[in-house]
């Protein structure tokens, strides 16, 4: 049995070789197919797992309330010169952190627009003043040194903690711990320097705000230095803005009460706030979210990588046909010499299924690399799983045992006499 499965295989890849241009061509939709395949099963997991590490670096557990502009200004004093008094309040921080029963902590953060510069090096980053447990509500790491203590708090010190894209620009040479850097018309001790995170699409800039980095000062300095108003000077017009908090975190004990303490968060704001002048972030709900969209992505790109490797198989089918018609006398000869319908039938199954599962071989090595040069030229993540390529594999093999059944079927029934007849 095992000889005679041999034999029958043998005869089919030599079958296959007396047109080896055909051949090629035939595996080249099944190669595309699976590549396609698993090359964008890799582009669509990386990202997702990307967009994924992102939302958990704000932290599952988190919820966020954020100040947000409202279109039209209040306007006050004349057209030269207007405030603008709008975000979240202290009073907010308090109701968050005292108020809310599943609430852990809450940290606030308030964002000042201050010029920092390092002997000749100046930038204009993000300066932020928060408390101590901003590290722990946020989970960033850092590369060296400390970041805020709460002595640090406690005795209103002039420290600070510089984001790496800071650091590395004002002092690219040496280590910034313990240089006086300058925040706006003070001088800080560096104190530590925090890894970067890379913002997502819900992190907008400010407006106005040359956004490249971070730099971190207790929020008790920060009152006493800065205050809460903010004054920027356009076109020869004052503009200042007074924004108690920037943003409040609030840490939760369970991932189950994170969309209570959210919706209660929501309902606060709405009760003590007169316009709409913030919002609310939910990490959590973003990485549902994402979930969702990962499995739609990974639907469409599937189903346009099952219509190539679909494709591939009606080419096979196709090839396959036309050869049952070709060697219709080989058939009749072969029937005539004994062959039962079984034998003809496995012949050309066995000849689908080396074409499909030839291609299938190919078409993985190719689907292996191409995300490896996706990665490398466009600097994308990409994640190949250990199902994708069985699950490529798996299908190519299908495809060809699918669209060989019929020319096998219709080469096994042709009548012997009417085969030996055929020209």
């Amino acid at each position: 049995m095992k000889g005679g499965l041999m034999r029958t295989v043998r005869l089919g890849v030599s079958s296959l070789l007396l047109h080896k241009l055909r051949s090629i061509l035939t595996t080249l939709g099944v190669l595309f197919g699976v590549s396609s395949v698993i090359a964008m099963l890799a582009i669509g997991e990386g990202a997702s797992k990307h967009a994924q590490e992102l939302i958990r670096e704000l932290g599952s557990q988190n919820v966020i309330l954020r100040s947000v502009k409202p279109p039209e200004d209040v306007v006050t004093g004349g057209q030269q010169s207007r405030m603008a008094s709008y975000g979240l309040t202290a009073s907010d921080f308090r109701r968050m952190r005292d108020s809310f029963p599943g609430v852990v902590r809450a940290v606030p953060v308030s964002i000042l627009q201050q010029e920092v510069r390092y002997e000749s090096r100046a930038l204009n980053p993000r300066v932020l003043a928060t408390t101590w447990q901003y590290r722990d509500v946020t989970g960033r790491p850092i590369c060296e040194g400390r970041f805020l203590s709460p002595d640090d708090e406690r005795s209103v010190s002039n420290v600070c903690v510089l984001g790496y894209e800071v650091a590395r620009y004002l002092i690219p040479f040496e280590s910034a711990v313990g240089k006086n850097i300058k925040i706006g018309s003070e001088y800080f001790t560096c104190v530590g320097v925090m890894l970067p995170r890379v913002p997502l699409s819900a992190d907008p800039p400010q407006a106005g705000a040359d956004v490249t980095g971070e730099v971190f000062i207790p929020m008790e300095t920060g009152i006493k230095w800065f205050g809460d108003i903010q004054v920027k000077i356009r076109s020869g017009s004052r503009e200042m803005e007074q924004v108690e908090l920037h943003e409040i975190y609030a840490q939760v004990d369970a991932s189950e009460h994170v969309e209570l303490v959210a919706n209660a968060a929501k309902a606060m704001l709405a009760r003590n706030h007169n316009q709409m002048d913030y919002n609310v972030v939910v990490p959590l709900e973003l990485m549902m979210k994402e979930e969702e969209t990962k499995r739609t992505f990974n639907i469409v790109l599937g189903s346009i990588a099952g219509i190539s490797l679909l494709v591939g198989g009606i080419g096979i089918m196709n090839v396959m046909l036309a050869t049952v018609t070709e060697r219709t006398r080989e058939i009749g000869i072969r029937r005539a010499l004994g062959a039962k319908r079984k034998h003809i039938v496995t012949q050309f199954l066995v000849e689908t299924v080396v074409l499909s599962v030839g291609g299938g071989l190919l078409g993985i090595a190719l689907g292996l690399l191409i995300p490896v040069i996706v990665e490398k030229t466009a600097n994308m993540p990409t994640i190949v799983t250990p199902t994708a390529p069985l699950l490529a594999f798996g299908i190519s093999a299908a495809i060809g045992v699918i669209f060989g059944l019929y020319p096998a079927w219709r080469a096994a029934n042709m009548d012997p006499v009417d085969a030996l007849r055929h020209e």
